[in-house]
């Protein structure tokens, strides 16, 4: 059997290779780019223009909204920390530390006072105050329809104490309340404005008080910003900055090496000696949070619900195989949703993984399919890197235990569609990062109200958990109750974990640039050298 194995992996995986082959915060004080008005020549050749005065980033896909409040996608929130403020922000070591706040205090154990900067100005010229903190905050604390409110349901209360200062009265000791309020969801937007002209048109000209402001959104080709002069921190660094969505990995590489743009974003392994073999580009690592995971419905009617075939899903998946061969081990296998880097992982679940063929049979054969089960996959391609190549890797493996798949990729748009309005059948294939760097903002996965109609997983002992820890002060415990959570879900099995995900910028060498842990840029951290 393991020899057969193996050969089926490797003209499977001679198949994928030969697929791939057709295939803000306040910044530095550096030079400002739009101050360099000379022609030069770099030491590798490639001529700067005159006036090099925008920044062109490509990414692998485009935003979903203009509503910084509605979007958990990492390519939004790369565009909204540049147009919009928060109380806090994370630097580049992943400190918080204060944005729009002056001074602040932790009063008791549930409520805190902010005092804001005075003279924050919005893009339409109004004035920043509390009473835009306090709308901008019960906003996405209270709508339900928001994605950004599962994560700010522990806010109770906001209060305005007067034109600067804003309290919040949290239900029970919130331990991670700074780091919520400079998360995505946190973004202030002007209260007058928002009111005056609704959320349909202020999506068509979004206001924030960020570097840089909105000029227009192509759908499925292009943002454009450009520097806000009345800007409350150090000035912009580019008087435009073009974000444009490239979906296709090697259009977006050929992009970066003619020119046409200065940064690329998830540049997969197979396109990783055009980026580094050309003169004038370099390809440039970091880590993420991101973690890539299958979605199993627990919901009865399904052939996921049974917990005997969810395992068998889990033993017939061999991740190390997939990590080694389509990743090149730009990867690291994982058992858990809360990553390496983040607080209330579980080294256990690190750099681990199941796989046993004959015990996943076993278990079909135990739960009443010894000849085997037919059921629906959904996976994106190019959203993530080789994601299209890896979701049919694993399609082959699972084939290899009896479990017919019926592979349903799907372009970026689309496929968000489909995740958003939760109409996947038994398994849907996402990339999830965490923008709180901190386990419950992985965990609140597992709890009922954000499972449902996902997975509709529920487990009383991991919601008692979960809400625990959530108003626990002592770090320790709230480490090991998060931890706890997750042991029970990697044996329950609502997501099978993959991997970890590396990043990789492909990045012209005209720019200085470094990646981040939370995968935000930063456009004014950007400077020409």
């Amino acid at each position: 059997m393991k020899k057969r194995y193996l050969t089926f992996l490797a003209i499977l995986f001679a198949t994928v290779i030969f697929v791939i082959g057709c295939s803000n915060s306040p910044s530095s004080s550096n030079e400002n780019a739009s101050e360099k008005t000379s022609e030069k020549t770099s030491e590798n050749g490639t001529k700067v223009s005159a006036e090099k005065n925008a920044l062109i980033i490509a990414q692998s896909a485009d935003l979903t909204t203009m509503d910084p409040q509605n979007s958990l996608s990492t390519n939004g929130d790369r565009v909204f920390r540049n147009m919009f403020s928060r109380l806090f922000y994370r630097d580049n070591d992943m400190e918080i530390k204060p944005e729009l706040v002056d001074t602040y205090e932790n009063i008791d154990e549930e409520t805190w006072q902010f005092k804001l900067f005075e003279g924050v100005k919005f893009h339409n010229g109004d004035s920043l105050t509390a009473e835009d903190v306090k709308f901008s905050l019960e906003r996405v604390m209270t709508d339900e329809s928001l994605k950004e409110y599962p994560y700010f349901t522990q806010l109770k209360e906001v209060n305005v104490i007067d034109e600067l200062t804003v309290e919040i009265k949290t239900d029970g000791p919130m331990p991670t309340l700074l780091r919520l309020l400079a998360k995505s969801g946190a973004d202030v937007v002007p209260k007058n404005y928002f009111e005056k002209v609704g959320l349909e048109e202020f999506q068509k000209n979004p206001v924030g008080s960020g570097p840089y402001k909105y000029v227009e959104w192509k759908r499925d080709d292009k943002v454009v910003l450009e520097a806000f002069d009345g800007y409350f921190g150090d000035a912009p660094k580019w008087k435009e900055v073009i974000v444009r969505a490239i979906p296709e990995s090697s259009t977006r590489v050929g992009e970066l090496l003619t020119g046409g743009v200065d940064i690329a974003t998830d540049i997969p392994p197979n396109e990783w000696d055009r980026v580094k073999g050309e003169n004038g580009t370099s390809l440039i690592n970091g880590d993420t949070t991101r973690v890539m995971l299958l979605m199993l419905r627990h919901t009865d009617g399904y052939v996921t619900a049974d917990p005997r075939v969810r395992e068998a899903i889990d033993l017939a998946i061999n991740e190390k195989a997939i990590v080694d061969s389509v990743l090149k081990g730009t990867a690291v296998p994982v058992r858990s949703r809360v990553p390496k880097g983040v607080l209330g992982s579980n080294p256990d679940l690190y750099d681990a993984y199941v796989y046993d063929v004959e015990k996943a049979k076993s278990l079909l054969a135990e739960a009443g399919y010894a000849d085997g089960l037919e059921l629906t996959f959904t996976a994106p391609k190019g959203r993530y890197p080789l994601d299209g190549e890896v979701a049919q890797l694993i399609a082959g493996m699972l084939g290899e235990v009896g479990i017919k798949v019926n592979l349903e990729l799907l372009e970026s748009s689309a496929f968000l569609d489909k995740y958003n309005s939760k109409s996947n059948k038994e398994l849907i294939m996402i990339a999830l990062a965490d923008g709180l760097l901190d386990a419950s903002y992985s965990l609140v996965h597992y709890t009922k109200d954000r499972a449902a109609g996902q997975t509709d997983y529920f487990n009383e002992e991991v919601e008692n958990l979960f809400n625990a820890a959530g108003r626990n002060l002592n770090e320790e415990e709230r480490i090991q109750q998060y931890q706890k959570i997750q042991e029970i879900v990697a044996e329950e099995r609502p997501h099978i974990f993959l991997f970890q995900q590396g990043a990789n910028y492909g990045v012209n060498d005209n720019v200085n640039f470094a990646p981040r842990l939370d995968e935000v840029i930063n456009f004014s951290d950007i400077t020409l050298k």
